[in-house]
């Protein structure tokens, strides 16, 4: 069952790439989305669960603040910002190392947490058939070195988002850790609106019915469901299984760019999807038990 809904979750957060295409072409800035899908997010789940309202302890709700920095309002600025000073295809590949980067992660701090040679040499074939799936069929890549920098940095804000969710998702439910996710990503996102860029309030408030369709799709069923079910998959499976499962994201993006948006599939992305679903099953199958 963590399976099937790890890979829901990633078919919906793999179409988002879209939603937030339209939305960028509509005039919004990476930050108005993001505040507004995580407002939409965070009164959904004040809905679901608001009986608790503090952690049992101090270190706890330090453990929760960063989460909803690292999932959420860094990570979200850094991409972006990543996409400003890099091509698409560099910062789509770079953040595709992030399940790479959360093994990294975890294998230092938690020995349970490594991986076997077989789900080492998953995870790198899966994230060779990502590379192809990117590039579909274009070749050159350019380096830039601020860019690529920054993309690589949203992997590790990802990275140590599941290495804090590892050390608090057994002593919470996953309704109020996803809930105060929400509130902290919020939190710490006003003081870009203060000091870099204020809120776009004209084109919100403008009624336009595509902004709004998307915003609701991203808010409601990408960010609410999305964390929701996430954070429970990661109960599941552990942080290092669940992330693999990010790999996937490239792939769904590519199939809804082409259904969507009219975007054209190479033979070589095809290879790269063969490739990224035999890797993903070798990093996430389980051990054979021995007799």
């Amino acid at each position: 069952m963590p399976y099937f809904v790890a890979l829901f979750v990633v078919l919906i957060w793999g179409t988002t790439f879209v939603s937030s295409k339209v939305l960028l072409n509509s005039g919004l800035l990476p930050a108005d989305i993001f505040f507004v899908r995580f407002v939409m997010a965070y009164c959904c789940m004040l809905c679901i669960s608001h009986k608790r309202l503090f952690a049992n302890s101090v270190a706890d709700e330090l453990t929760l603040v960063g989460l909803g920095l690292m999932g959420g309002s860094v990570y979200f600025l850094v991409e972006n910002m990543a996409l400003l000073h890099s091509t698409a295809s560099n910062v789509s590949i770079l953040v595709s190392t992030t399940p790479l980067v959360t093994a990294m992660l975890l294998a230092i701090f938690y020995k349970s947490e490594r991986l076997s040679m077989r789900q080492i040499f998953g995870s790198i074939l899966a994230f060779v058939g990502v590379v192809l799936v990117v590039l579909n069929g274009q070749f050159i890549l350019h380096l830039n070195p601020l860019g690529d920098a920054l993309a690589l940095g949203a992997s590790f804000t990802w990275g140590f988002y599941s290495l804090f969710m590892r050390r608090i998702m057994g002593r919470y439910s996953a309704d109020f850790i996803t809930r105060k996710v929400f509130f902290y990503g919020l939190v710490t996102i006003l003081p870009y609106f203060a000091f870099v860029n204020p809120l776009n309030i004209d084109l919100l408030t403008s009624g336009n019915m595509t902004i709004w369709s998307n915003l609701i799709f991203l808010g409601i069923i990408a960010s609410t469901g999305g964390y929701l079910l996430w954070n429970w998959v990661m109960r599941k499976l552990g942080a290092v299984k669940s992330t693999n499962f990010i790999y996937l994201q490239s792939l769904v993006a590519m199939v809804a760019g082409h259904v969507i948006l009219g975007e054209r599939i190479t033979f070589m992305a095809i290879a790269g999807a063969v490739i990224l679903i035999a890797g993903m099953i070798l990093a996430v199958r389980k051990k054979r038990s021995k007799a």
